[in-house]
Formats: structure tokens, sequence, C-alpha cells
């Protein structure tokens, strides 16, 4: 595991950002501090471990019940399920709750090629490229 943020002091699932934005919702589910969350429920979150359509980053580990604080907006340390590039899209999450990159979907505008277009599955931007799983890197959440 390689921490590529530049600021290893700063922990998975903390923020430096001054102007970060910052929603509580009650946790569906036990909620592990960095772990990518969804709305699972009206004003409710749970961890994310398959891709799901995620609103931020757990910026505190919580029980089934408990408000959470989610990161909705701005800079936040995570965890890399994979290699990421860093400017690339970036969503959550894989099996381990882990941040990935999101691929670019191809678009067959005048064919008859169906696919689909994933307009909420982006979580943020990733600000530094990781090459591993467990790499830890900062994204920028821009729900």
């Amino acid at each position: 595991m390689a921490d590529v943020s530049g600021k290893t002091w700063i922990a998975v699932g903390e923020t430096d950002d001054p102007n970060a934005i910052i929603e509580s919702f009650e946790a569906e589910a036990d909620i592990t501090k960095g772990d990518p969350v969804y709305l699972s429920d009206d004003n409710k979150v749970s961890p994310a471990t398959s891709a799901k359509d995620c609103i931020g980053i757990a910026l505190k580990s919580v029980s089934i019940g408990e408000l959470c604080p989610v990161l909705v907006r701005g800079r936040v340390k995570v965890k890399a399920g994979g290699a990421i590039t860093r400017g690339k899209a970036v969503y959550g999450a894989d099996a381990d709750k882990r941040i990935l990159e999101l691929a670019d979907q191809n678009v067959n505008e005048g064919g008859t090629d169906s696919y689909t277009i994933y307009y909420n599955r982006k979580l943020g931007t990733a600000l530094q490229s990781t090459t591993a799983a467990d790499d830890l890197l900062f994204i920028y959440v821009e729900k």
C-alpha cells in the first residue's frame, strides 16, 4: 500500500478542505470512517460494497441508527481499489468499499447499439494517480 496523497499524517476518511460540505444522515448499517456511502433509504445511508450512486465519504465510524457525517463536496482521503489516473472520474465501490476509476462510455450516436449512461455514478475526481489496490489518495467529491 502506497500513500500517494503527499499528506501521510491524514487518515482515510479525513479532509483538510476548509470549504468541505458535510451533511449528516442516519446510518442504515454499520459504517466505517472512509467508506463511500449511498442513499439506501430516505435520509439514510449505507456503505457501498458494489457499484452504487454514492453521495459521499463517511467521516466517522458509526453503528446502525446513529447519525453519520458525510462529506458531499470537497477533498477527502480514500482507499483505491486499483490503478486510478489523476484527473479521472471515480466512483464507489468494490466489495472492499474502495474507490474505483469510472471508465468513459462509448456512445454510438448514429448507430443501433444500445448503451447505458450512468449520470449519477460519478462520485468525484482523483487528485493523484495510484498503481495498486489499497493505495491512498485524495479525491474531490463533487456531489
